[in-house]
């Protein structure tokens, strides 16, 4: 008997694969491409670098064919996602809510609504994107599906250097690195290092600023740029804690690598980064707060019961962490289901 193999085009931004440009919305698109591949779906991939390339890319889709679209593109060419939604089973994966960011403009926010309500379904990666979502207006509960971004099979790891910090993301102003660095000049005890992993491309300016004020630090703030897969491992494994200052995140994808090594997170109280925190081994502060993300790392270089309690939970965590394949299970569900 044979059975038709379900196929998807799936829109994604131009470089998901380049290794100088890596985020979170770039890793959840590669995990999600190969594990559909893996499960049997044809997964035709197509790349676009602006509006023009969204455009052409629904233009040509065969009509009822079924369609992901990640949300940075939607919002791209919110006109062609509409257009295309006539006559495509179209979804969106909106990786985040455009709406929530301090310098978002009237024109993006207008474009990631109508994209949203345009879409048959909308695929988001934590309850708290779901949520103000709806909040927000943008997007229907009943047809949001959140699937949590999963972890790859990583041993528990054993207790590092304690003063080893480590924040992994682009370097960016939603992502707080410069609260992380007011709180680091704050710190009493004076034994530690932090490294800041993540590109340094998207907002230069931002970056540069950043570059110059851990240069005051005497070599005890490292900014190395992008790691690649091994460096990456590398640096988790030496560290003793994760930092996630951001202002904004919907996850978390360095917070799911933390925790799938047992490596306890000391995380800003915004967005989805409680709900990657839930079931213990972290601690939450204030998000733009430097003053008491400070008071958090001197207990946790200070507090010796602190840090193995932490350790203990953050290990104990690893059991109840979706995996990929749970993640890209619940999204082909949802697909199918559209």
């Amino acid at each position: 008997m044979v059975t038709d193999v379900p196929s998807l085009r799936f829109v994604v931004p131009a470089g998901v694969d380049d290794p100088r440009r890596v985020s979170g919305g770039n890793v959840y698109d590669r995990h999600l491409r190969d594990g559909l591949r893996g499960l049997g779906w044809d997964v035709d991939v197509r790349e676009a670098a602006d509006a023009g390339d969204a455009a052409s890319v629904l233009h040509d889709a065969p009509d009822a064919s079924r369609v992901l679209v990640d949300g940075l593109v939607a919002g791209w060419a919110p006109a062609a996602v509409e257009a295309a939604a006539a006559r495509l089973r179209l979804t969106v994966l909106a990786h985040m809510v455009t709406a929530v960011f301090p310098d978002a403009t009237d024109a993006a926010i207008d474009a990631e609504r109508r994209a949203l309500a345009s879409a048959h379904d909308v695929i988001v990666p934590s309850a708290w994107t779901a949520a103000e979502l709806a909040r927000r207006e943008l997007a229907d509960p009943g047809r949001t599906v959140v699937a949590v971004p999963g972890v790859l099979p990583a041993g528990p790891q054993q207790p590092a250097d304690d003063g080893e910090l480590l924040c992994v993301g682009v370097i960016a102003p939603h992502k707080g690195q410069d609260t992380l660095l007011a709180a680091l000049a704050l710190l009493r005890k004076g034994d530690w290092h932090c490294t800041f992993a993540g590109s340094v491309e998207a907002f230069p300016g931002f970056s540069a600023e950043i570059a110059r004020q851990a240069a005051a630090f005497d070599g005890r703030v490292q900014l190395p740029g992008v790691l690649d897969e091994p460096a990456l491992a590398e640096a988790y494994r030496r560290c003793g804690l994760l930092i996630a200052p951001s202002r904004v995140e919907a996850s978390g994808m360095a917070i799911a690598d933390a925790r799938a090594r047992g490596i306890p997170v000391l995380g800003a109280e915004t967005g989805g980064i409680p709900d990657a925190l839930a079931g213990g081994g972290g601690l939450l502060v204030p998000a733009g707060d430097e003053a008491a993300l400070a008071e958090a790392l001197d207990a946790w270089l200070t507090d010796p019961a602190l840090r193995a309690r932490l350790r203990r939970e953050a290990l104990a965590a690893r059991a109840a962490l979706p995996t990929w394949r749970d993640t890209v299970a619940r999204v082909a569900d949802a697909l199918e289901a559209a």
